[in-house]
């Protein structure tokens, strides 16, 4: 998470020359990846003026002073098996930093190198977009290099003030912070009707959600949501398998939401269930499992279903099923 404005990514010496005035960019995808299905939208820029954190449609995915859009990795192995970060519109390298150590989840290093290993490009007319927490070593770009949309950076990573794999991408006109969701900086929330920033085709895949499922899984011992992060999680070794576990991480989760679980047996009956309290607030993340010890008979043979879902004034906002056959 990167709470700083705009960072210092090498020294001012390195600072060039802004291209031609121009338009307002528009911009494509930032990272090589599909949000809803390898990445996740986590956290928005925040739109409200006073204490508290509201994105641009007015919900709670954003917090205090947060000036970018966080596209998150599922877990540490998504960004072992590297996710490229990509420009997301033409322009030129205006300052790199790299050679900020990767970190392990959950250790972010503080504000004195809160964007870690980042790029920042200059689109004319003022217009910068910087792309933070990218991997140790990764950095494939130069100050003063001319770039074009869709170009590789970089790759994901965990460095600075970082928690969790991500890439946090700011656009800036000049020292003013810009929603790319609703340029429109003068009204607050709801963001009034500028259109966004992004391309049509960036936009499409770009649908707003509030709860999304993160990651999903069976194991046969007790997880954490560290070992979820770490994607260390044991995996389900099946008919041998002691316990028969199931564990749900969410995100975006909003205050009154109810999660749900609950495990079947192929003949359709429950082997357990459970059904969390309402959420007082929002949850960032929001992790729970379900669980049942192996018979003395051994597991029945068949399919074993395991549900998800999240209830949300009196309907199911937010689902997922797995299956696992014996």
């Amino acid at each position: 998470m990167t709470r700083l404005a705009l960072p210092v990514l090498a020294p001012m010496a390195l600072l060039l020359a802004s291209a031609a005035p121009a338009g307002p960019p528009r911009f494509g995808l930032p990272v090589a990846c599909e949000p809803g299905r390898t990445c996740e939208l986590q956290h928005y820029v925040d739109r409200d003026p006073g204490p508290g954190a509201k994105d641009y449609r007015c919900g709670l995915q954003s917090y205090q002073a947060h000036t970018g859009v966080d596209f998150r990795l599922p877990d540490m192995a998504a960004m072992r098996r590297g996710v490229a970060v990509v420009a997301a519109a033409p322009g030129t390298v205006r300052y790199i930093r790299d050679g900020v150590p990767d970190q392990p989840p959950g250790r972010a290093t503080g504000p004195q190198n809160g964007c870690g290993n980042g790029v920042s490009i200059d689109h004319g007319g003022g217009w910068l977009t910087v792309y933070c927490h990218m991997a140790n070593g990764s950095i494939a770009v130069a100050p003063g290099q001319a770039v074009v949309a869709g170009q590789r950076l970089g790759r994901i990573g965990i460095t600075g003030n970082s928690d969790f794999p991500h890439l946090h991408f700011d656009v800036r006109q000049g020292d003013r912070v810009i929603d790319p969701f609703a340029p429109d900086m003068a009204a607050a929330c709801p963001a009034g009707r500028s259109g966004p920033m992004w391309t049509a085709a960036a936009a499409a895949k770009l649908a707003y959600r509030q709860g999304v499922v993160l990651n999903a899984g069976f194991t046969d011992a007790q997880p954490s949501a560290e070992d979820v992060e770490a994607a260390t999680v044991r995996p389900f070794a099946g008919a041998a398998s002691p316990w028969m576990i199931f564990y749900v991480r969410a995100i975006g989760l909003l205050p009154g939401d109810e999660a749900e679980l609950e495990l079947k047996a192929p003949d359709g009956a429950v082997l357990a269930t459970v059904r969390r309290p309402p959420l007082a607030r929002w949850r960032a993340q929001d992790f729970n499992l379900i669980g049942k010890r192996r018979p003395a008979a051994g597991w029945p043979k068949g399919v074993y279903v395991a549900d998800y879902r999240v209830w949300r004034s009196g309907k199911v906002a937010v689902s997922r099923r797995l299956q696992v056959r014996l």
